[in-house]
Formats: structure tokens, C-alpha cells, sequence
């Protein structure tokens, strides 16, 4: 397989003032050396305890915080983040706009970007409904009329709209009961097999952890221990 992540001597530090606005400045280590690489249409886990820097690493991924080191996406640092690498959050109910019906929340990616006219994205969206197994007619419905794994369905949808190369499912399952979680874990899986998508799942459930993915790195205090 051909890489298409690559993360090299990534760390990332935090400054905490002790005992009041004069105080001794301290620096900690959220992430320390970390390396791995992500090849192409595979399943990467990241697993380890909370507090451990998982969503801190997905977040350098991202861009959203600095770091120090290098992540190279398909061998070029300068790499789009923005449209080729998206996340999928742990709380699906929070990521959703509650006045906007579903068919607006999906199609929101496609006009800030500004892609295709109004009835191509019209369908666009009706594919992507179906792809992550819920009907078109969801489009009218709003947030609070879907169940968690339902609200996880919509929020997977709107990742994948943009077509990125990496999806990032950070603790995507750890909000819902166990039947809707296993039905998300095999929506991955389906969306892995049939669209050769890579993904990086990040979850604190080693069980889940094991089922899904092909290779594992296990983190513990800022560093990839195994």
C-alpha cells in the first residue's frame, strides 16, 4: 500500500502558570515523538486511555493546533487539509445545527464550497443519505427526530460529502448503546470496503478497536507505546 499519512516526531506542549498571575510557568507534554503512518484505504486505530492525547494528535492532523514535527499528507506537507481530511465527532447530537432539517445540514458542505448547482446537489445528497444507510426522506426531518446512531448516520454523511481522502472517527461510538454502535462499526467497515475509504478510528474501546481495524497503535501519557 502506498502511504498517505505520514506523522514524523509530532509533539505538542501546553503552558499551565502555577499559584496565581505571577506564577512559575510550567510547559507539559500532550504528545511526545509521536510516528506512524496511514497507508491508503485501510483502517488505522488509535487506541489508549482518555487523557491519553488521542483527540489532541487528531487535532494537529486537522490543523486546528500547533505542533512541532511533521505530518505529510501524500508525501506533500502543504497538503488541503480542509477538504481532504474530515472528522467525526464523538457526540453527534452537539455537531448538528437543531433548527436545520437534515437535508439542509447535508447539503451545507457543498454550497460553502460552492460545488455543483442546485439539483446536483440535491441528489448528491439523496447518494450520500442511502450510503450511510438512512432513506432520502430523512432530508425533512430534524434533529430531534432521530435516534443517536441516526444523528452519527447524518454526521458520517456530511464528512464524506467533500469526498475527503481520510476520515477521522474520533470516539464516533462511544456515546451510543452498544446496538447502535455496532451497526456504526459495520457502516465503517461497508464504507471501507466499498469506497476504499481510509479511515483513522480513534476509541478508547479496544474491543471495538480490534474488530474494526487492520493495524493498531496503542498511546499512553503523549506517546505511542506499541
Amino acid at each position: 500500500m502506498n502511504t498517505l499519512l505520514s506523522i514524523k516526531n509530532v509533539s505538542n506542549v501546553y503552558t499551565d502558570r502555577r499559584i496565581g498571575h505571577f506564577g512559575k510557568i510550567e510547559k507539559k507534554h500532550v504528545l511526545k515523538n509521536i510516528n506512524m503512518e496511514i497507508n491508503r484505504g485501510e483502517i488505522f486505530g488509535l487506541t489508549g486511555k482518555s487523557g491519553c492525547g488521542k483527540t489532541t494528535l487528531a487535532k494537529c492532523i486537522l490543523g486546528l493546533i500547533d505542533y512541532e514535527g511533521e505530518i505529510k499528507f501524500c508525501g506533500d506537507e502543504n497538503f488541503n487539509k480542509k477538504n481532504n481530511v474530515q472528522i467525526v465527532f464523538q457526540d453527534p447530537g452537539s455537531s448538528l445545527n437543531p433548527v436545520k432539517n437534515i437535508g439542509w445540514l447535508m447539503e451545507e458542505p457543498l454550497v460553502i464550497h460552492k460545488l455543483y448547482d442546485k439539483q446536483e446537489r440535491k441528489q448528491i445528497v439523496d447518494e450520500m443519505l442511502l450510503r450511510v444507510g438512512l432513506d432520502p426522506s430523512y432530508k425533512t426531518r430534524h434533529v430531534h427526530e432521530l435516534s443517536g446512531g441516526q444523528k452519527q448516520r447524518v454526521c458520517i454523511g456530511r464528512s464524506l460529502i467533500l469526498k475527503p481522502r481520510l476520515l477521522i472517527a474520533d470516539e464516533a461510538i462511544s456515546s451510543l448503546d452498544v446496538s447502535a454502535g455496532a451497526q456504526i462499526l459495520n457502516l465503517f467497515n461497508e464504507l471501507h470496503q466499498n469506497h476504499n475509504l481510509s479511515i483513522l478510528f480513534i476509541s478508547h474501546n479496544k474491543d471495538a478497536v480490534e474488530y474494526l481495524c487492520g493495524r493498531i497503535a496503542v498511546m499512553k501519557k503523549g506517546e505511542i507505546v506499541t
